[in-house]
């Protein structure tokens, strides 16, 4: 069970992360939430909270059923998203959700990120693939979406946004800012006439790297 920092702890790096995020215009306004394995649950953005901005007000402790442990906080929309994979992935301990603007326009334009354009990419992620429409905070979108946490750490959720989810807060983070980075590479190439692809045995050479 994951428990080696305390809540106050986890608190502050969930107000520190959300703020770095909203610095970066990656979770602009109310979109988006952030959570953190916590003993039997998860700490959580609360509803209608803004990442950008948060304060220890607004971060609930949340059961694994989507019950909040604390009276007159309520949790994320999104919490059973959170709690899916957190029941799904035991290795990830920190999730990231967010609207950030070159992500989103690839999931709005229901288009994935696979291609295997940047060595850098597809040595952190292997690729970022696309989570069919649902309606927000339905139980069909946390099915469409943790469908690909079997293979893939990112997702890109169609007509929604991107969601991250690692072992550490600061690895969550740094992909996050790397997706970001690489959303707007593979525009700019489209802009240029299109990107060259690594070929296969270039794509194995780079996964092999990981060892």
């Amino acid at each position: 069970m994951f428990s080696s920092f305390n809540k106050n702890n986890l608190v502050k790096k969930i107000i520190r992360y959300g703020r770095l995020c909203g610095e970066k215009n990656y979770t602009p306004g109310y979109s988006g939430n952030i959570s953190a394995r916590y003993k039997k649950g998860m700490l959580i953005t609360t509803s209608g909270s803004a990442n950008g901005y948060l304060k220890s007000k607004d971060i609930v402790y949340t059961d694994f059923n989507g019950n909040p442990l604390e009276k007159g906080k309520k949790p994320s929309s999104e919490k059973f998203l959170h709690i899916e994979i957190y029941k799904k992935r035991p290795d990830i301990n920190y999730i990231i959700h967010v609207h950030s603007p070159f992500l989103s326009s690839f999931a709005s334009a229901s288009k994935d990120l696979l291609e295997p354009i940047m060595a850098e990419n597809v040595f952190y992620f292997g690729g970022i693939p696309l989570a069919k429409y649902a309606l927000p905070s339905s139980k069909e979108l946390v099915e469409n979406t943790i469908v690909y946490f079997d293979k893939y750490d990112a997702v890109l959720m169609e007509n929604h946004g991107f969601i991250v989810g690692a072992k550490t807060m600061e690895d969550a983070y740094l992909k996050l800012e790397l997706a970001e980075s690489y959303a707007q590479t593979v525009l700019n190439t489209k802009i240029l006439g299109g990107a060259k692809l690594l070929t296969q045995d270039e794509e194995q050479a780079i996964i092999s790297l990981r060892s």
